[in-house]
Parts: C-alpha cells; structure tokens; sequence
C-alpha cells in the first residue's frame, strides 16, 4: 500500500472485507431470522438482545487483535521480516492463552450480565441457553479474528474473505438442520455458530502454517516476546478496552430497552440487525484505513498517509449514503423479515427511520479512529469514544428516562447523540495531531536496507 493509486488499494483492500462482513452478519441475521420464524418471540428477543454482553468480551480481544495487526503492518512496511515473525508468533501464544481465560470469565458472566440488563423473566431461560454454548465454543472466533488480523495487516483481505464465505454457508445449513429438522430451539442456533466458527479459526489457522511469506507460523517458534508484547499491548489494550466498557455500558442500554417489553425487543433485535448491515462499509473503510496508515508510516509517507485518510473518508460517507436510503424508505419491509407481528414492525420501523441518517456522521469517527490506531495512537481514540459512547450515553439516558421523557424515541436517540459527539471530538484532535510521532518503530529500527 505503499506505492500506486490510493483510492485502489484501499477499494481492493476493503472490498473482500466488507463481502466478508456481509457474509458474517448475513448468518448471524439467518440465526434470528430462523428463531423469529421457527420458535418464539421470546426466543427472537433472547437471541437478539444478548449482543451486548458478547461484545463485551469480544470486543476486548478484538482490541488486541487490532494491536497485533497495527505493529505488523508498520514493521511489515518497513521491510523488517524478522520483527513480524516476532510480532506473529507473540500474537498466536497470546491469543492461545486468552482462548481458556475467555471462556471461563464468558461462563461465568452469564448470570450477573443478564440481571444487569433486567431480562424478563420469559426471555431468562432462552438468553442463557444461548450465551452458555456461545461463551463455551468462543475460541473459534477468538482465533479466526486474530488470524485474519495478521493477514489484513500485510495487505490480505482475500483469504479472510473466504474463510468467512465458507464459514457463513455452514453456519446457514446448520441453523435450518438444527432448528427446523431437530427442533433444538435456540440451543440448535448456538451449535451451529460454534460450529461455524471453529472451522473458520480452523482454515485461518492452515493459511498461516502453510504461508510463504514473512506472517508463516510455526508450532516451534509459539512464544511470547516480551518487548513485541508490550507493543500489540499499547496499541491493543486502550482499544480493546474502549470496545469492552462500550459493550458493557450497552448493557445498561439494553436495560432500558427492555423495560418497554418483549415487542419493542424484537423491534430493537430487527433494527440492530439491519445497524450491522448499515455500519459495514464505514467499518470495512475504516478497517483499510488502519492498514494503509500503518504501511506508509513504517516507511515515513506521512503525506501520503494523510492523503489515504481523507480519501477513505469521502469513499465511507459515499457509501454509506447509497445504503441509507433505501433502509429509511423500505423500513417496514425489512423488519418484517425477521419478525412480521405488527407492534414489532412499528418498533423496529421507528428505530430504523430516526437513526439510520445519523450513520453518515459516524463516518468520521469511524474513519479517524481507524487512521489514529493504525498510526501506533489507540490510547486518544479511546478516551474520546468512551466519553462519548458511555459517560455522556448513559448520563443522557438517565436524564432523559427520569426527567425529561420515558418514551422510547428519546431514548434510543442517545446512540445518535453518542455518534455526534465522538466525530466530533475525533475530528478536532486528528486536525491538531501529528500521526507520524506514535509509530510503534523505535530509534535503530528503521526500514531494513
């Protein structure tokens, strides 16, 4: 990414990733769409609400898994093979290690987690079944995410990409065999999205042991360096804690929204669905923006960089835009697709009308963010968007449900608020920021001659 037309590399970049994106939280929308259709409302809104404390964990290590792929990207742009061995083989015992711990804290939350979020008690038994055979097969996950990291951070979005078709087809087969041929209810849906994720950690994991270039692991030379460690950790521990008290924060989110019952829900699971869908090309943008960044500052193209990062921006805005659209004006319909009882429609079709605009908004930060933590810089983009996304989000809420109006449109309208602030911020101090003084190379590292 180095060399060569900008708006390329990072359109063939972040292409296959999105595809891939697409892909994935097409399955996770068959999952509730087969429960919304197949077994019961309290089923839909169990499988659909649970989100928040998944990502709670997940997004933890994806943080790391973010550290790992911005050193390698930077190293990797500046021709040092031997530091993205190091940084490779680090990255693979680490997550190895955090495979066991996240699954034993994952069990374990359950419980607490679900009180938290005041889960009816019709929803109680579905929610749980489901979070258990998740948190216990979350390591297929935890490894296929941390595998297609590495190969993001060279250039490869590709190999991912298929993983991931492969995985989603499976996954897809499963659910309907599970569900509608075994009747297994919601436990057959969690079965089948271990299962599917196993065999994606299970492909990534052969591309790497099989690779002939410089990210080739070797079972051998599976070992923790202590100073590559500390570097995916200051890069890897502020953003993989921003997504973990983002997701946490949403617990309480969520508490609020199901304080006004099993409909609105359904209506808030439909709408989180179609969110994931809309939030993907900014996401994938984003994601480009990480690695191309990363690249070109291994190699000291500040200009060059900075050049990447407004273009990203303009392309996830464009994308965005042609996306939104039709989401606000066939609202209905799409939230029919997964639940066709009418108070569902009316929820999720009021979610989906009131926020989808401001998603153009989120472009910026999502962009910018991306930009600052491929620099090596993940600590500020923290800060901001846990202001952002938890402090200002939950004071909002508890304002507007205890003194202003307990209705459910002011309330969800504090996502929206949350993303205005952020951009916001994020823009101010990219503008103020020089992005080149937080490269993970120290003094004597420079690109290999």
């Amino acid at each position: 990414m180095t060399e060569g037309n900008i708006a390329r590399h990072l359109v063939n970049f972040a292409l296959p990733l999105l595809i891939g994106n697409i892909f994935q939280q097409f399955y996770n929308t068959v999952d509730t769409w087969v429960v919304g259709n197949y077994v019961s409302n309290e089923a839909f809104s169990a499988v659909g609400t649970v989100g928040p404390v998944i990502n709670m964990l997940i997004g933890l290590f994806g943080g790391m898994s973010s550290g790992a792929s911005v050193v390698i990207a930077q190293y990797y742009g500046a021709h040092r093979n031997d530091k993205v061995k190091e940084a490779v083989h680090t990255s693979a015992a680490l997550t190895l290690i955090l495979c066991v711990a996240f699954t034993v804290i994952g069990l374990l939350l359950i419980q607490p987690m679900l009180r938290l979020m005041k889960t009816p008690v019709e929803v109680l038994p579905e929610s749980t079944a489901y979070l258990t055979i998740y948190f216990a097969g979350m390591s297929g996950l935890m490894i296929y995410n941390m595998g297609s990291g590495i190969l993001r951070a060279v250039g490869d979005s590709t190999r991912p990409f298929y993983f991931l078709v492969v995985s989603a087809v499976l996954n897809i087969v499963l659910d309907l065999v599970f569900v509608i041929a075994f009747d297994m209810g919601v436990r057959g849906v969690g079965f089948a999205t271990i299962i599917a994720q196993g065999v994606s950690a299970l492909l990534i994991s052969l591309s790497l042991l099989h690779s002939e270039s410089c990210v080739r692991l070797r079972v051998r030379d599976l070992r923790i360096n202590g100073k590559m460690l500390r570097k995916v950790i200051r890069v890897g521990i502020p953003a993989g804690l921003q997504m973990a008290i983002t997701g946490f924060s949403n617990v309480f989110v969520q508490s609020y929204i199901n304080h006004f019952g099993a409909d609105c829900m359904s209506g808030w699971t439909a709408y989180s669905k179609i969110d994931q869908l809309l939030i993907l090309p900014m996401q994938s943008v984003g994601l480009a923006s990480t690695t191309f960044v990363g690249q070109n500052l291994g190699q000291s193209k500040v200009d060059r960089a900075k050049q990447g990062i407004r273009t990203a921006l303009l392309m996830a805005v464009a994308v965005t835009f042609c996306v939104m659209i039709p989401v606000i004006v066939f609202a209905p319909q799409l939230v029919a697709f997964f639940n066709d009882k009418p108070e569902v429609i009316g929820y999720g079709t009021l979610l989906l009308r009131y926020i989808s605009p401001f998603y153009l908004v989120c472009c910026i930060n999502q962009v910018y963010a991306g930009a600052l933590r491929g620099s090596g810089n993940s600590r500020v983009p923290m800060v901001i968007m846990l202001v952002s996304f938890v402090l200002f989000r939950q004071c909002y809420l508890y304002v507007m449900a205890n003194y202003v109006s307990n209705e459910v449109v002011p309330i969800v309208l504090g996502y929206p608020a949350g993303w205005v602030l952020c951009s916001l911020i994020t823009l101010v101090y990219y503008k103020r920021t020089k992005i080149e003084k937080f490269s993970v190379i120290e003094a004597g590292e420079e690109e290999a001659q």
